[in-house]
């Protein structure tokens, strides 16, 4: 398959949402890795045109396309959190994060990840997620360090190697990230998780 020969030529395909940053973001790190399209698209297992709709923000990542796109270009996908922010009083800084304040990113199918730690270089990191109805990670991925949650909302079925569980508002769960995990929010509302990461690898 053939990519795009020039930055130009994928600009010209579409034009760019007012306000969308997380493609602008992926194709400065790509370009600073000295990466090609096509080379990020092999790494990544996406192709070539898909990756360049997440670029262009014509298009929303899954979260095992995210996650493989970090991957590939050595970071994790917390380096993809980004939003406006508003004015914060010194003593705030880096201790805690107002509401309007949160960096997020949005995935295909409408689930929301928004970032809840105040410092990217601590040793954990926490996240909000909303899933709506039917939202879910697809396929299973793995990566470094440990996790735990908890359901505020809704119901959540999570999948973590051979085992299943369908858990509901109150229930919490912890696994090793090593180990292969997906999930789906199967309710007709929405779901809201809670989730603690160390390291922050994801």
């Amino acid at each position: 398959m053939r990519g795009f020969d020039s930055e130009e030529q994928a600009d010209a395909a579409g034009q760019v949402p007012e306000g969308a940053i997380l493609g602008q973001r992926l194709r400065e790190l790509r370009k600073r890795r000295r990466m090609t399209l096509a080379q990020l698209a092999d790494g990544a297992g996406l192709s070539i045109g898909y990756l360049s709709q997440i670029e262009r923000d014509l298009a929303e990542p899954s979260i095992n396309a995210l996650i493989s796109v970090a991957q590939a270009l050595g970071v994790t996908v917390q380096w993809f959190f980004a939003g406006e922010k508003q004015p914060v009083p010194p003593e705030e800084n880096g201790y805690v994060i107002r509401a309007a304040n949160r960096q997020r990113i949005s995935y295909q199918g409408g689930t929301v990840d928004e970032l809840l730690t105040p410092k990217l270089s601590m040793a954990l990191e926490m996240i909000r997620s909303v899933f709506p109805p039917g939202g879910e990670a697809q396929d299973a991925y793995s990566h470094e360090g440990d996790e735990v949650g908890l359901i505020l909302s809704g119901q959540l079925d999570l999948w973590v190697g051979s085992r299943s569980f369908h858990l509901k508002a109150g229930d919490s769960f912890s696994f090793a990230s090593a180990e292969p995990h997906r999930y789906r929010n199967p309710g007709p509302g929405e779901t809201v998780v809670i989730w603690a990461i160390s390291p922050p690898t994801y």
